[in-house]
């Protein structure tokens, strides 16, 4: 094992607030895109809940001791050589086991059933019919009565195993859910975890909490005294340093920490001059002026500017400014000294999507965007009490915290920052139009108060320039792209239909205040199901 999975380990081992007193579900994941949606799901409900490799899964299993089990889906057939399959002992453990989609079909085929490849493919909407009651259905779904689902398949289950019946069906799809109401274990041919099967969300939660008793007992505010108990108990009197990169994330991570150690921690802000307008200022005045944290302040926008000169592949200019960032970091680290620790503001789709889970296709979307670690020289034992929690739970623990709604409360914003929304080679002349522009577009947004109606907005400046006239002159100037998107979990999204009026205001605004840009057109493209980011 390397120093940093070392360190890695001993950090995951030594933040672990929800281990010891709450109720647990364990998920096993198979390869699917949207398996982070069944955790989604399941925390919803206030219980806690840890995603698993299914090589992983027995020794999870003695360690997490879960009130339930959920099988994941994914791309493989339990035809192929080395299917992927849950151990044995899930289900002789005497817990409720729960099988979704490819969940289903490997609960079928290891506990006797029969499973068979080569029918009719189905994916996208369907429609399901309850045949028979069960607990998953109880007081959601009504027999006889039939219910739109989002299938994704291949195979299919053409004959229940010893000791189930089959309880609903769809065209495609016969036997589309199974239970056994004696061992509590319940199966879905269907995607129950996302937002295109609408009422999965209570068919969950009629598993966590009805069948496997859980007693969502897990909070934001139980999860803050706790993770600040055991920052406390990792730490003890040792000194520590965190990089700031101006976003939610390791701003919550920075506060919480502080919470527990007080001035043992000093953060480094390394501004790399990619950030949206005053983003700087902001983050430096909410940490010396509110919360009186020491901060290190690194002005780098030089620097980066001239290590991204000429790069336009936007995976390197990833890679750069990751390699950059830490390389500064690195560098300030030295100079403050003494420190034993490293916080960083990971997150648990972080740790999910850094690690391979099956070598299935899923595998390389979920590792497109990481742009680089912790090198091992830097000999810092790893503080990221943020690795257990999601984005939206970051932002709840964050108003826990007192951190400003307004701060908390703003859309996802990417770490290589507006190096990506800029194609083509970065200076800075285009960063500063890029800036004002984007700023105006938020601005409107928040002045007629559709800003919490919409996951994520941003301008992006294209790599193309057009003739336009403006007043008695023609221009050759640059184009602007506005996105708005819509999303309930950050795995789907549609864009936002603004009046036309409206983005007719916004254009006229960039076009009449942004110095080179003649003309604005808005981007109506919709992201599908499984994608993970939106740039």
């Amino acid at each position: 094992m390397t120093a940093l999975a070392s360190a890695r380990q001993g950090a995951a081992l030594a933040i672990k607030p929800a281990m010891a007193t709450h109720d647990k579900i364990l998920i096993v994941d198979f390869g699917s895109q949207v398996t982070q949606l069944i955790a989604r799901r399941v925390r919803e409900e206030r219980v806690y809940c840890e995603i698993v490799p299914f090589q992983k899964a027995e020794a999870a299993l003695a360690e997490l001791k879960p009130k339930g089990v959920i099988l994941s889906g994914g791309p493989a057939s339990v035809h192929d050589k080395d299917a992927p399959l849950a151990p044995s002992a899930i289900y002789q453990a005497g817990v409720p086991v729960l099988g979704i989609c490819y969940g289903e079909q490997a609960m079928a085929q290891q506990l006797g059933g029969k499973v068979e490849g080569g029918h009719h493919r189905e994916f996208g909407r369907a429609e399901v019919e309850v045949t028979r009651p069960s607990l998953l259905t109880d007081g959601v779904w009504e027999v006889g009565q039939r219910y739109p689902v989002w299938m994704s398949h291949g195979d299919r289950v053409t004959r229940p195993p010893e000791g189930f019946v089959a309880t609903g069906t769809s065209p495609n799809a016969p036997i589309a859910m199974i239970a056994d109401e004696e061992r509590k274990f319940y199966a879905t041919q269907f995607h129950l975890e996302v937002v295109h099967t609408p009422h999965g969300a209570a068919l969950i939660r009629n598993f966590v909490r009805n069948i496997a008793g859980c007693r969502g007992d897990w909070t934001m505010r139980a999860f803050k005294e706790e993770a600040i108990e055991k920052i406390r108990r990792q730490v003890g009197k040792a000194k520590v340093i965190c990089g700031l990169s101006g976003g939610v994330d390791s701003a919550v991570a920075a506060v919480l920490i502080h919470e527990a150690i007080g001035d043992q921690l000093t953060c480094v802000f390394v501004d790399h001059g990619l950030l949206r307008l005053g983003e700087g200022e902001r983050v430096v005045a909410l940490f010396r002026g509110h919360y009186n944290i020491p901060l290190v302040h690194v002005e780098a926008e030089a620097l980066f500017l001239k290590h991204l000169a000429r790069i336009t592949d936007p995976e390197q200019k990833r890679k750069t400014i990751g390699k950059l960032f830490i390389d500064v970091f690195e560098a300030e680290a030295k100079k403050i000294g003494g420190a034993q620790f490293l916080a960083q503001g990971t997150l648990y789709p972080d740790v999910i999507e850094s690690v391979s889970f099956t070598g299935g296709p899923s595998v390389t979307i979920k590792s497109h965007h990481n742009v680089g670690g912790l090198p091992e020289r830097m000999n810092l034992k790893l503080v990221e009490p943020l690795r257990e929690l999601f984005k939206d739970e970051v932002r709840a623990l964050g108003r826990e915290l007192g951190l400003p709604d307004a701060f908390v409360g703003r859309h996802p914003f990417p770490g290589p920052g507006l190096a990506i929304r800029c194609p083509g080679e970065i200076t800075r002349e285009k960063l500063d139009i890029l800036r004002l522009a984007d700023d105006i577009f938020i601005e409107e947004i928040r002045r007629v108060g559709l800003y919490d109606d919409i996951w994520q907005a941003f301008a992006v400046l294209l790599p193309v320039r057009t003739v336009g006239v403006m007043g008695d002159y023609r221009t050759y100037d640059a184009v602007v792209a506005l996105r708005a998107v819509t999303s309930t979990d950050g795995m789907t999204a549609d864009f936002y239909p603004f009046d036309a009026a409206f983005l007719g205001t916004i254009a006229t605004r960039i076009i009449n205040e942004v110095k080179g840009v003649n003309r604005v057109v808005y981007d109506v493209t919709s992201k599908p199901p499984g994608t993970i980011e939106w740039e």
